[in-house]
């Protein structure tokens, strides 16, 4: 192995290393952050949910959100799901999810799904409920929000939700590149400017 190619080949290990032990990629379209071995999902009113490699959070969402289990989620069920999770944000039990707990929710419970937020795109799930802008959501604004992103979610305007129609808006899952060592167009250039000194 000639020298110069073996010194790359130990800064980029020395490099790889350097990374953080846990990566974080971001899909080109909104809901879905793989983390590792981690799937995560964060629901239409801002829930985070994770799953191991193989399971699907999306699916546990909908598991907790189908409160008859079945099959289906209706707005009923979406809006009931939406006061649950209300009470899980409004720490204080004052009745409204206020600027220090919208804070706590962007900075400790799902900071990592602020770029990406849901199936639907939003960039911030909970403070895009405070439709009076005090920057406070009330119940009300939080369980007609979630009135609105079931409308949203239910393209065939069915009245219901189904987990098979959930996951045909979510994107695909992102493919590995997978190099092949016998292919000389994938190998190290020994000459290329790596930006080192």
């Amino acid at each position: 192995m000639p020298l110069p190619f073996f010194i790359l080949t130990l800064a980029a290990a020395a490099g790889a290393q350097a990374q953080p032990a846990v990566p974080t990629s971001i899909h080109p379209r909104p809901g879905f952050i793989s983390r590792g071995s981690r799937r995560l999902f964060i629901s239409p009113m801002g829930e985070p949910f994770s799953a191991d490699r193989g399971g699907d959070a999306l699916g546990a969402w909908f598991q907790q959100t189908d409160t008859n289990h079945d099959g289906v989620i209706t707005v009923a069920e979406m809006k009931q799901d939406a006061e649950r999770y209300f009470a899980v944000l409004d720490t204080n039990h004052d009745g409204e999810i206020d600027p220090d707990e919208i804070s706590h929710y962007e900075q400790t419970v799902a900071p990592q799904f602020l770029r990406n937020s849901n199936l639907l795109g939003l960039a911030e799930p909970v403070a895009s409920t405070d439709t009076n802008f005090n920057r406070g959501v009330s119940l009300q604004e939080f369980t007609v929000a979630a009135g609105r992103r079931f409308a949203a979610l239910d393209v065939d305007h069915l009245g219901k939700l189904t987990l098979d129609g959930l996951r045909s808006l979510r994107p695909p899952e992102p493919e590995r590149d997978k190099k092949d060592a016998t292919d000389p167009t994938q190998q190290l250039d020994a000459n290329a400017d790596t930006g080192g000194g």
